[in-house]
Order: C-alpha cells, then structure tokens, then sequence
C-alpha cells in the first residue's frame, strides 16, 4: 500500500513522535523506502560573508544532528532509509520532496501552535496537508 514513506523531521518532540509511528508502519507494512527529510529556511543573502556562510555551516550541523536522531529514533526497518537535507519554505519543500520521490505518505510531527498564530500564518502541517500529493499523517 505504502511503498515509498516521506518522514519530514524538525528536531521537535512531536516529530520524534512521527519518527516512531513511521517506523512502526515500515515494520508492518515493509514498504521499498524510508526517506526522513529535514528542512531549514533559506538564509538571507544581504548577511554577507562570512556571515552567511557560517549561517549555512551552523544551520547544516543542525539538521544533520535532528537527522542523526530521527535515525536512532528510528532503528532497524526492513527497508531501505534515505536521508536527506533540503532548504527552503519547509512546507514546500516537503511538498516537492513527495513529488519528486512519488511519495506514497508523508509522516510529520504537529508542532502545536497556538490558535492566533495557526490562524494568521498557518502551520507547515496544514500546509502540507492542504497540498500534498499523498495521504498525511499528523503525529502529536
């Protein structure tokens, strides 16, 4: 049913939480992939160098130590787990990730934002699930 599974991670609680629910769904349903995805915001040009590039140097230790966790988190799948570092609009680019990679479900952590703020802004779990290409599963 489930042969591709898009895990997006943000180093949150609830995405640990939607670490272990995608595992447990791999070791039941044994799908081909587990790709575990996490997103940073673009980095502002107008920082400059060295600025910027110590930016980028700071927010890539970031997400590759969120997806060294969401890996342990994880364990032994009977599938093959792909990892990756993407930047931009997280819910985009978790969008696109599902595209391109044909995505048979996205797996992610609801932050839980406050109402005023959902309401003004939306959340990127709202946004994914309001445009993703596949089913969505919200884990709290």
């Amino acid at each position: 049913m489930f042969e591709r599974i898009l895990l997006a991670v943000d180093g949150s609680e609830h995405a640990l939480h939607a670490a272990q629910k995608a595992a447990d769904l791999a070791r039941v349903m044994k799908p081909k992939e587990l790709r575990i995805v996490v997103v940073y915001d673009m980095i502002p040009m107008y920082l400059g160098e060295p600025n910027m590039q110590m930016a980028i140097t700071s927010r890539k230790g970031e997400a590759e130590s969120i997806l060294e966790k969401a890996v342990q988190t994880i364990g032994e799948v009977p599938c093959k787990v792909e990892t990756g570092i993407v930047e931009g609009s997280p819910a985009e680019s978790i969008i696109e990730v599902a595209n391109t990679r044909k995505s048979d479900l996205i797996v992610m952590g609801s932050r839980g934002l406050g109402r005023l703020a959902g309401l003004v802004l939306g959340s990127t779990s709202q946004k994914v699930v309001a445009h993703a290409p596949c089913p969505v599963l919200i884990v709290r």
